[in-house]
């Protein structure tokens, strides 16, 4: 298993943000992490990604266990925040340089892989302007070539779609589902439903900190259902 989470729970004094959780995520699949918005997905991925503590249970990431291998463990995964921090007044070439020195990736390969992202991401033409220029798109382009720049097996995403237009939306989704083809793993938060139905191999329906369904899409529908019934069914009252 890419994940596996046990019995993980966070707590702020008396609020039960996330109830004890168990959740497995397998190499190479798209897992959707759906809910409402207060539902515990970013406090979810948080401490999946190594940011916040849970208060109790057990966390592997590639088999490596988190709380006690925080390091090795943050190495096999790409981690991108619901809101990113860029350095507006570095280049997109020198941001990529500057991320892959801090992964003590090797000069003479870190420029090969620096000008793959920039590439893939359709940002070669822009390689050498400032951040601060960039539209909101451009940006979560550059996050996402910063994030796979190590060549980690595992990327975890917080609402990556916030603000795209279609074609940066449509560039980011064949990203994951290429990721996940070359046996890799993307989970992935959102409350975007055609996102998550389009690119997601299985969901989880989060509701008031618990994994309220879990499975494929077509194991999720009953006959005459869609993914947005099933959602608030779910979610109703909410």
């Amino acid at each position: 298993m890419m994940i596996r989470a046990a019995k993980i729970e966070k707590r702020y004094g008396n609020f039960q943000a996330v109830h004890p959780m168990d959740l497995e995520v397998r190499a190479g699949e798209v897992f959707g992490f759906l809910g409402l918005n207060g539902a515990g997905k970013t406090t979810t991925l948080r401490m999946l990604g190594g940011v916040l503590p849970p208060t109790s249970g057990e966390i592997w990431i590639n088999n490596i266990p988190l709380l006690t291998n925080p390091v090795e463990a943050r190495r096999c995964m790409g981690f991108i925040p619901d809101r990113p921090y860029l350095y507006d007044k570095l280049t997109a070439r020198e941001f990529l340089r500057f991320l892959g020195e801090l992964y003590q990736i090797r000069i003479d390969e870190l420029e090969r892989r620096v000008n793959e992202g920039l590439d893939e991401q359709g940002l070669s033409d822009v390689a050498d302007a400032l951040i601060e220029s960039f539209s909101h798109g451009m940006k979560q382009r550059l996050t996402l070539a910063g994030a796979l720049l190590h060549r980690p097996p595992l990327l975890i995403v917080d609402e990556p779609m916030v603000g795209l237009d279609p074609r940066g939306a449509r560039q980011i989704k064949e990203t994951f589902r290429r990721f996940a083809s070359e046996g890799r793993t993307v989970f992935l938060s959102t409350h975007t439903l055609e996102v998550a139905a389009e690119v997601c191999d299985r969901l989880a329906v989060v509701h008031k900190g618990r994994i309220a369904r879990i499975g494929a899409l077509d194991e999720l529908l009953e006959p005459g259902d869609t993914l947005e019934s099933v959602f608030l069914k779910v979610t109703e009252g909410a």
